[in-house]
């Protein structure tokens, strides 16, 4: 699967077998969790991470250097805290549902004019009596209460999908405006603020600041961006006619069959992305000769992309939005913009992508370690199984965990990763070790080398949103501190 146009990549499955003689297929289904949409979340509970007394005595501990007990019992609290409100929100919800369901089964009752309580339809026993029929039929057609299903890729990215804003998110997305409204925007502070989410409306600012793409200084963005668009589009003119040269030819060839691979579909079916996304991968790819382009670098324009474009549209649902509506200087700009962040980005982690991928082989390697330590039972069923570690975590380091989970939980990951010092190498391996670790109970029950594989490799994640998301992060950010003062906690 992984590939590179100027040299051969690092192949994970050539140690062990994909598939072993004699193992069967999954033959049971795997249960997706119960869906809820992020507003019925907001209303009734608080995130893991949202900004609270659990928030500020985390983020306490993130600036100063408490002992590891400490921190441990604050970060467990915070998840305690988070699985409490989240068990009496679920016993309201079923009380509730009860309610409803009587009330439901009383109207039922008084239609068809008898002392019987016919629940719902599977409960109700077929009857040839027409009149027991009609009452069935008034029974089905009362309101029933339904969960809108989340919808992945562009229309949820935020998940959330009505401009309305809760007294919560307004309040936050005040904070932001005061902090970003000054002359100088103070960084740490944006860092903090940042770590537990970035409200839709101000994330593009605030990507840009973090990822060090923008000064602090607002008098000095506007020539900032104002150069550096007009540096980048230098480059196109510089390079971009050697992609046909013999000596470039495979490396563009690699990108363009990369391209429609991308996720979401959405995008990668408009030939206006597709052009945008070669020019920025080849250029790229030009500029940096000791790792050029290798697949799995094309994923990680996405979500600067969207983010940028939500810049510049008013939509809330993008989903079938063309993006070669807008005006051909905005294109560019967002072009631009993205080139530069995914480059910032690519910076902390080019070893991922040089010859043979040594970064990445490093990272499983210390996942491996990390876990044995975190979670024996898991790491000992893996081992007795023969499923090796670089089997299903090389995608995870090599894409970041984008082909894991749905693009509004990456954007998510991308807020608290950009507010993380070296939050797209160390911290990414913290949240990579809580991501398998969340799948315990599924993985321990998997007796087979195939099934195990299968699992890892297609997890089921498509309804999370901002809650999994908050309580994976609160979890990996227990993980790095629990292990902060323990340097060798991954070497044997």
């Amino acid at each position: 699967y992984f590939s590179d146009a100027q040299h051969p990549p690092f192949d994970p499955l050539l140690h062990g077998t994909l598939i072993k003689p004699g193992s069967k297929p999954p033959t049971t289904p795997v249960k997706l969790k119960k869906v809820s949409t992020f507003q019925e979340f907001e209303s009734n509970t608080s995130d893991a991470w949202d900004l609270g007394d659990d928030d500020d005595e985390l983020l306490a501990i993130a600036a100063e250097n408490l002992n590891t007990e400490v921190v441990m019992e604050t970060a467990h609290k915070v998840i305690q805290n988070h699985s409490k409100l989240q068990e009496q929100h679920k016993f309201q919800e079923e009380h509730l549902q009860e309610e409803k369901q009587v009330e439901s089964a009383e109207l039922s009752s008084v239609a068809c004019g008898d002392n019987r309580l016919v629940k719902s339809v599977s409960e109700g026993h077929t009857s040839n009596n027409a009149s027991e029929n009609s009452c069935m039929q008034r029974s089905q057609s009362l309101p029933q209460t339904s969960t809108p299903p989340l919808v992945s890729g562009m229309a949820d990215y935020n998940t959330s999908v009505t401009p309305a804003l809760t007294e919560r998110e307004a309040s936050r997305l005040d904070k932001f405006k005061q902090l970003l409204a000054g002359p100088n925007t103070d960084l740490e502070e944006l860092r903090k603020l940042s770590w537990s989410g970035i409200p839709k409306r101000v994330r593009p600012i605030a990507w840009k600041l973090l990822s060090g793409y923008l000064p602090a200084n607002v008098d000095r963005r506007e020539s900032t961006l104002q150069r550096k668009r007009k540096e980048y589009f230098a480059f196109v003119e510089q390079y971009y006619d050697s992609r046909n040269d013999e000596n470039h030819q495979d490396t563009y060839r690699q990108i363009h069959i990369d391209i429609p691979r991308m996720s979401p579909e959405v995008l990668r079916l408009q030939p206006k992305v597709t052009e945008i996304f070669e020019r920025i991968l080849f250029i790229w790819a030009i500029r940096h000769p000791a790792s050029g382009y290798v697949q799995g670098i094309n994923d990680l324009v996405t979500p600067f992309f969207i983010v940028f474009v939500c810049e510049y549209i008013e939509e809330e649902v993008v989903e079938n939005f063309d993006v070669s509506s807008l005006p051909e200087e905005v294109l560019q700009n967002i072009e631009a913009d993205s080139y530069w962040c995914m480059s910032k980005l690519l910076d902390g982690i080019q070893d991922n992508y040089t010859f043979a991928q040594p970064g990445i082989q490093k990272k499983v390697k210390m996942l491996e370690e990390l876990v044995s330590r975190i979670d024996e039972q898991v790491h000992r069923h893996l081992d007795q199984h023969e499923v090796k570690y670089l089997q299903f975590a090389f995608r995870w380091m090599n894409n970041l965990l984008m082909r894991e989970v749905p693009l509004r939980c990456t954007i998510r990951l991308w807020d608290t990763y950009q507010s993380e010092p070296e939050g797209f190498s160390h911290f990414h391996l913290y949240v990579c070790a809580a991501f398998l670790v969340r799948w315990r109970k599924e993985i321990l029950e998997e007796k087979d080398f195939q099934e195990l594989l299968i699992f890892l490799q297609n997890l089921p994640t498509v309804h999370w949103g901002n809650e999994e998301i908050s309580v994976l992060l609160a979890e990996a950010y227990r993980l790095k501190f629990a292990f902060a003062d323990a340097p060798n906690h991954y070497k044997k």
